[in-house]
């Protein structure tokens, strides 16, 4: 699924709504989202999941098609962990 088949999906379930302001909703959503992990904040939605920032150091990495060493730099990375809910619901029999 994409953000607009997402939009789509709740914006047909709530006809009251025009589709421009669910789409301004899951922007600001997301948004939000984004801006937490930018600050180094975690995101935690009960029974969905968590969001948060994992650093990995910087280290020589190997470059595969020649062989040669590559130093490649520090970086941070986006991390989500499931939330109980949502994996009960994944490893569901049926």
């Amino acid at each position: 699924m994409i953000k607009s088949e997402l939009v789509q999906r709740i914006a047909a379930q709530n006809p009251h709504r025009y589709q421009r302001d669910v789409e301004n909703i899951v922007n600001a959503i997301l948004g939000e989202i984004i801006a937490a992990l930018s600050r180094g904040d975690r995101v935690e939605l009960r029974g969905f999941g968590a969001f948060s920032v994992k650093h990995r150091p910087a280290r020589t990495g190997r470059n595969p098609r020649t062989g040669a060493h590559v130093a490649v730099e520090r970086k941070s990375v986006p991390f989500f962990k499931t939330g109980k809910e949502m994996r009960e619901r994944l490893n569901r029999e049926g």
